[in-house]
């Protein structure tokens, strides 16, 4: 019970004085070429969440001090089916920096009850970091869920749009495409053909053991280790 006082007395002062002090300037100068704006090293954020356990007022508050750290904090202490659906689009249209858009995507966003409104709603946004969580959200229809999906039409999408996407909405759509092709066996020799033609990230510098973005790779890799 003493336990559970201490956290209701938690507030978004003290947090934001702890993460502080948790500031790094080498992990912000790591991440900032990354795009993102914080230096807390993302071990000790989520030791920080996992000491302040769920608190959905205060992820609320944290996230409304539009501070980096605090709003990654704020992800990973909320409840994501708490937040009202037009709440979830405010907060994804404010979530500019990649690793605050990733993870309200992959941890709050795809465990929303909302979430397949929100694909709907951002497939086609004229912003394109919007618009690339909705393609995010189709990449998990793609591979969890592809009924009543038109792979056809992503595909025919994917083969005249990404070329020139801007690069998240590109990033995006490249991975959709990878999924096609693994998932799909009866689009993958189209998937490999847009992949092979458009030559989106065939270049993208890949470290030695993990594999290439380039679709085609990626797609060829993914089928062959599921044998």
């Amino acid at each position: 019970m003493w336990q559970e006082a201490a956290m209701d007395t938690t507030t978004v002062t003290d947090v934001m004085a702890e993460l502080a002090g948790l500031e790094d300037p080498k992990a912000r100068e790591v991440n900032a070429r990354h795009g993102d704006d914080h230096g807390v090293n993302l071990g000790a954020l989520r030791a920080l969440a996992k000491r302040l356990k769920t608190q959905h007022d205060l992820a609320r508050q944290l996230w409304a001090t539009g501070d980096v750290s605090a709003r990654l904090l704020a992800i990973l202490i909320c409840r994501p089916r708490a937040f009202e659906r037009d709440e979830v689009d405010v907060m994804l249209r404010e979530a500019r920096t990649p690793k605050v858009h990733d993870w309200l995507v992959n941890y709050v966003v795809k465990k929303s009850p909302h979430s397949e409104e929100l694909r709907l709603a951002w497939f086609a946004d004229p912003d394109p970091v919007v618009a690339s969580a909705g393609w995010a959200l189709t990449t998990e229809r793609v591979t969890k869920k592809p009924e009543s999906l038109d792979l056809p039409r992503l595909l025919d999408v994917i083969e005249t749009e990404m070329k020139d996407a801007p690069d998240r909405l590109q990033w995006a759509m490249n991975h959709c495409l990878a999924q096609i092709g693994i998932e799909h066996a009866e689009h993958r020799t189209r998937a490999i053909d847009i992949g092979e033609r458009l030559e989106v990230l065939k270049d993208y510098p890949t470290s030695p053991g993990c594999t290439s973005p380039f679709a085609p790779t990626w797609i060829s890799e993914m089928v062959r280790r599921a044998r």
